[in-house]
């Protein structure tokens, strides 16, 4: 029974030895076995996945991130300078055993870009694996690891502005009532709703609906080019009928 434990033990010890070296060499591992550890696990698969998003725009840099509270938010400061540590006054706080009070920071440097700066951490900080002994300048997409923490970090400097949605996905749109129902602007395809033979009842029917109130509001929020489409296609589909 003493040779089994000692055995066992020193199984364990050669294990050890193992899993330092490979930590050691590819401490990037880890963080993917960690991964695919937490995906096996049901009661971890609501967890989301922790980001930092760095925003240049013609306004303003600013961060935002789910790491404060586990909730969104955008982080503006006027050095460009986002301190992260367990301390409450980190831009960034991480209430974590294992992130030193003032940890690292994320700065922004004019025409260069953000930067992965540590304050010689106790557990040091990693850019995809590589120690941070230097600022390490941030890539879209890099990982970082502070700590028993890790994140992904994405950047973007350029903004697209998208053309005008056709008029005919407009009114598909779903638009909310006042009680917070929903109500569908577009009647579905396959309910055609008969049509009456004067026109004088079907605008009578259309003012006591309250249609014309709820017309209005929508109308007025197009454009003037989205209005002519409107009434080209009003006027185009329109019945003749007789006035006799």
């Amino acid at each position: 029974m003493a040779d089994f434990a000692q055995t066992e033990i020193e199984r364990r010890l050669i294990l050890y030895q193992v899993f330092l070296k490979l930590y050691e060499h590819h401490s990037s591992l880890l963080d993917e076995i960690l991964q695919l550890k937490n995906l096996s696990q049901p009661s971890l698969t609501r967890v989301k996945p922790c980001y930092v998003h760095g925003v240049v725009d013609t306004t303003a840099v600013y961060l935002m991130t789910n790491l404060c509270d586990n909730q969104t938010q955008s982080l503006r400061q006027p050095q460009q300078i986002w301190t992260i540590g367990r301390h409450g006054s980190s831009g960034i706080c991480i209430p974590d055993s294992h992130i030193s009070r003032r940890h690292a920071a994320i700065q922004h440097i004019d025409d260069q870009g953000f930067y992965l700066i540590d304050f010689n951490s106790t557990n040091g900080s990693f850019v995809n694996g590589e120690l941070a002994e230097r600022p390490i300048k941030l890539k879209d997409g890099d990982r970082i690891r502070l700590g028993n923490i890790t994140f992904d970090f994405f950047v973007n400097y350029t903004c697209r502005v998208l053309p005008t949605v056709a008029i005919d996905l407009l009114m598909q749109l779903v638009r909310r009532k006042n009680d917070n129902q929903v109500e569908i602007l577009a009647y579905s395809r396959d309910r055609q709703k008969p049509l009456l033979e004067k026109a004088d009842e079907n605008l009578e029917i259309f003012r006591n609906s309250r249609l014309v109130e709820k017309f209005e509001h929508w109308y007025d929020n197009f454009s003037s080019e989205q209005k002519s489409e409107i009434l080209d296609r009003f006027f185009s589909k329109q019945i003749p009928y007789n006035r006799s």
